[in-house]
């Protein structure tokens, strides 16, 4: 009666284990394993240098435009401030060519101009003199023509210098000016590359995010693009996951998943923003409808900045979609 009354109750039991397992597999056909990935930004100098300043640790959390690390800038500031002097140079002789010459320069050449002026006269009332002489027979025609030659000489003096004080007054040539101008534009961009090279020297976070490891100590040789901090800003935080062949061409990016992790308090919304084209494993034969089902295709999905921060790259979880 035993035997009889325990045939009669497995069944039961059967039914009941094959309702949770039925349940289960419902479950796992919605739900698919995946993993917590971060794409980490490698920050480094352009500049080579010894590191002087290392202004963040592994696992800190770092605002925006805050000061990660520096290196040194002995070579940097003296070619910057070599850069300055050569364009002040070149500025200060733009200006004395736009200028012309100075007051004291001009005023010589006008004294100059005075006195051929006097010395003009002087010839001219000569000149003057001889010619009554010699019409009165009183000097001979040798005299008369040196005393004309003499009164042309001062007179044409005079113009020369008229024109040397209204040349002094004058700035220089159109060409002179635009070479020098010139000068001064190669020399500003000297000073610009020169700034440059030194603001690379100090490296600040592109954005807020954890200081996931340093690779250089203080002291050390950092040589230039070598990365000296390795960030993961949470926007760069990612859930990859994979499904199967006959799910794939349902999904699109923007479609809303749930993610849960161990320890989470809660189940993390993500949206997918990629699906792959390519099938993770592929039969080496023809397909078929059995090597059809191994085929999976990884999707990846972003949580909010806001949520991102809950998860840690490696970490695994199960994605639901909705």
């Amino acid at each position: 009666m035993k035997n009889f009354i325990t045939s009669i109750r497995r069944p039961a039991w059967t039914l009941f284990f094959g309702v949770l397992l039925m349940g289960c597999s419902r479950h796992d056909e919605s739900a698919y394993q995946g993993y917590v990935e971060g794409e980490y930004v490698y920050l480094g100098s352009s500049q080579a240098g010894k590191l002087t300043q290392l202004q963040v640790t592994r696992g800190q959390t770092v605002k925006a435009d805050a000061p990660l690390f520096a290196l040194d800038v002995v070579d940097e500031t003296a070619a910057l401030q070599q850069a300055q002097e050569q364009l002040a140079a070149a500025r200060s002789q733009l200006a004395d060519i736009q200028t012309g010459k100075r007051v004291p320069e001009v005023n010589v050449n006008r004294a100059q101009l005075a006195q051929a002026a006097a010395n003009a006269r002087k010839a001219a009332l000569q000149l003057t003199r001889d010619e009554a002489q010699y019409s009165a027979g009183g000097i001979s025609k040798a005299q008369l023509d040196d005393s004309r030659a003499n009164a042309d000489a001062t007179s044409a003096q005079v113009r020369e210098l008229t024109n040397q004080v209204q040349v002094a007054r004058l700035p220089g040539r159109s060409q002179q000016i635009s070479a020098q101008q010139a000068q001064v534009a190669a020399a500003e961009a000297v000073v610009a590359q020169a700034q440059w090279k030194l603001d690379q020297k100090r490296v600040n976070a592109p954005a807020d995010g954890l200081i996931y490891d340093t690779l250089y100590r203080n002291g050390e040789w950092v040589p230039a693009g070598s990365p000296v901090v390795q960030m993961l800003p949470p926007q760069n935080i990612k859930v990859r996951f994979f499904v199967p062949e006959t799910l794939v061409g349902a999904l699109t990016p923007g479609r809303e998943v749930i993610m849960h992790c161990d320890g989470c308090a809660a189940d993390v919304p993500a949206k997918i923003t990629y699906v792959s084209n390519n099938a993770e494993y592929t039969p080496p034969v023809i397909y078929s409808n059995e090597s059809r089902a191994k085929l999976v295709y990884m999707i990846e999905a972003h949580p909010s900045v806001a949520d991102a921060t809950k998860l840690h790259p490696g970490q695994p979880v199960t994605v639901v979609l909705k």
